[in-house]
């Protein structure tokens, strides 16, 4: 099993899988994540396995996936700050994933709600969907920007600051817009650093899922016990 730091480096997204079950111990793995998670994250994720149709419609078509009979139904009680939740336990999913040797790709629109494959309880709602399972390949990389436009990165910062913004950069964002940033703040002498993340406008939306799962990112490659958020 890779580290995280090993999978935010390995992890792409894939839309072409081998059409294979979940092994057992796979299942059984992502089931204990997904239950920790859910109580943590206040969520309601939910692993569905053997199903083809949430992803042969048109709309899976126009996103391009193929083989998709595994994905996770992000869901939770509809709240102001429940775009970011989803990112950011999700994320937490996605590199567990990369890490166990599976492979995933997250999904805002392109996918269909199947009645009978997943249970919303009063008050909550889906807001996106994470394919799962053996990709045909491992993905490919995109183009990120460079740190100095995310940051106020400078010859001064320190390491874990910079570690912190490449990972951020790393990370999925709707159709990788990547519109974040992170501003390394002035402390009083004996605090702890603080780091204000910053979500900036977009057309496009998804800005708060991006902004969890982004804020992930950073605080695995910048080590949360060097810093504290703004």
């Amino acid at each position: 099993m890779m580290t995280l730091q090993e999978a935010i480096q390995a992890r792409h997204s894939v839309r072409y899988y081998k059409e294979q079950p979940l092994s057992d111990d796979h299942a059984r793995q992502l089931q204990d994540m997904i239950a920790g998670l859910n109580r943590e994250g206040q969520l309601h994720i939910q692993l569905i396995q053997n199903e083809p149709k949430a992803f042969l419609g048109p709309l899976a078509r126009y996103g391009k996936f193929r083989g998709v009979t595994n994905y996770l139904v992000m869901a939770g009680v509809k709240a102001g700050d429940l775009d970011y939740r989803i990112g950011y336990y999700g994320e937490q999913l996605v590199l567990f994933a990369q890490a166990i040797g599976l492979n995933t790709c997250w999904v805002g629109l392109s996918y269909t709600k199947v009645p009978g494959t997943y249970v919303l309880n009063e008050g909550e709602v889906i807001k996106a969907y994470i394919s799962i399972g053996y990709g045909e390949t491992q993905g490919v990389s995109h183009k990120v920007k460079r740190i100095d436009q995310v940051s106020n990165v400078d010859g001064n910062s320190p390491e874990w600051f910079r570690r912190g913004v490449e990972a951020a950069l790393l990370a999925p964002t709707a159709i990788n817009q990547q519109k974040f940033s992170f501003e390394l703040q002035p402390t009083d002498p004996g605090q702890l650093p603080r780091v204000l993340a910053k979500r900036h406008f977009s057309i496009v939306g998804y800005t708060h899922m991006d902004l969890g799962i982004v804020k992930y990112h950073f605080e695995v490659a910048a080590g949360t016990e060097n810093f504290q958020w703004a």
